[in-house]
């Protein structure tokens, strides 16, 4: 394999820049040529594609977003758009793809190898919701910045004596919320994986008032639904002033952390492996620190889950 591309889809996570600066170095360190695919399979289909060097990845390891832009394509999921995205890369003599992304990449990515493209799927997402990896690209970083955002509401709770909902993202999964939770000492957790009954949120509330504690933290992951309207609810069955803060899309920025710049590394120059070595239709993940790579078929057949055990020690310590 003499020439393989490298692109970023759907949304973008802190580490994503690390990930393609590692796919360019790994693959020119040994005499292949990389080209950078410009917003996705958008991007794609429109030959929007530029050959780089050492020096195009250079600076980029600290920062957040992606160089390469991303977006969104409904063509792209037709067959017509498929074919075309095949063109290109035939017109471009690129024999292989490293797609870094989430779920919805990844399905993109299988299309092409069923099409006789050689792809690697790098997991890149601040969900964390990639079956067959341990952690995803931009996990890390985004964790953190909802801790540090929690601390400081924490700060005005308490000034207060309020309490604070804090909605945080994901998507379906609870990874975050429920990391987050238990890092920054949570009262309450909430995750779509764990099904929870307003009473008994409201009945922690009130044991913790009636011992003296003045302030509480909730955080909810956006897949439970609405902190606005659960805020609602229970200041309806407590009184309790409640404020809620929907942390939104600041999740998704902000320079990776050194965990993720190391996964993203990892992860990139292993994607290359896999490639030089004849591997397609696969995608790349970490297990107990090792680099592993799985069929895309098999891990966008399984469901995502979170280690309850973790929720189950949160509301044993927020007691």
């Amino acid at each position: 394999m003499k020439r393989i591309g490298v692109l970023t889809s759907g949304g973008d996570s802190p580490g994503m820049n690390a990930a393609v600066r590692a796919v360019v170095r790994k693959a020119i360190y040994h005499n292949v040529e990389v080209y950078g695919i410009y917003q996705g399979y958008h991007g794609l289909m429109n030959a929007s594609i530029k050959k780089l060097e050492l020096g195009s990845v250079g600076d980029i390891i600290h920062r957040g977003g992606t160089i390469l832009g991303t977006a969104r394509s409904e063509k792209f999921k037709t067959e017509a758009g498929q074919e075309k995205a095949v063109q290109v890369l035939r017109q471009y003599g690129i024999e292989g793809l490293v797609v870094i992304g989430g779920d919805g990449s990844f399905r993109g990515a299988e299309k092409l190898s069923q099409k006789g493209i050689a792809t690697i799927g790098v997991p890149g997402t601040i969900d964390n919701d990639i079956p067959c990896t341990d952690f995803t690209i931009g996990f890390d970083t985004a964790l953190n910045t909802v801790i540090e955002a929690i601390d400081k509401i924490r700060d005005t709770a308490t000034s207060h004596e309020r309490t604070f909902l804090i909605e945080v993202m994901g998507r379906n999964a609870g990874d975050i919320a429920l990391w987050a939770g238990l890092a920054d000492g949570a009262e309450t957790i909430l995750i779509p994986e764990a099904e929870y009954s307003i009473d008994e949120v409201v009945d922690r509330l009130k044991r913790g008032h009636r011992r003296g504690k003045k302030h509480s933290i909730i955080v909810v992951a956006e897949g439970v639904g609405s902190a606005v309207e659960i805020g609602k609810e229970i200041e309806a069955k407590t009184g309790y002033d409640c404020r809620v803060t929907v942390l939104g899309h600041i999740q998704r920025g902000g320079s990776p952390t050194a965990f993720d710049r190391m996964l993203a590394s990892r992860m990139g120059a292993f994607a290359v492996e896999c490639l030089l070595k004849g591997e397609k239709g696969k995608m790349v993940g970490i297990r107990n620190n090792q680099m592993v790579a799985t069929p895309i078929s098999e891990a966008l057949a399984q469901t995502h889950t979170v280690d309850l055990s973790l929720y189950q020690l949160a509301k044993e310590l927020s007691i």
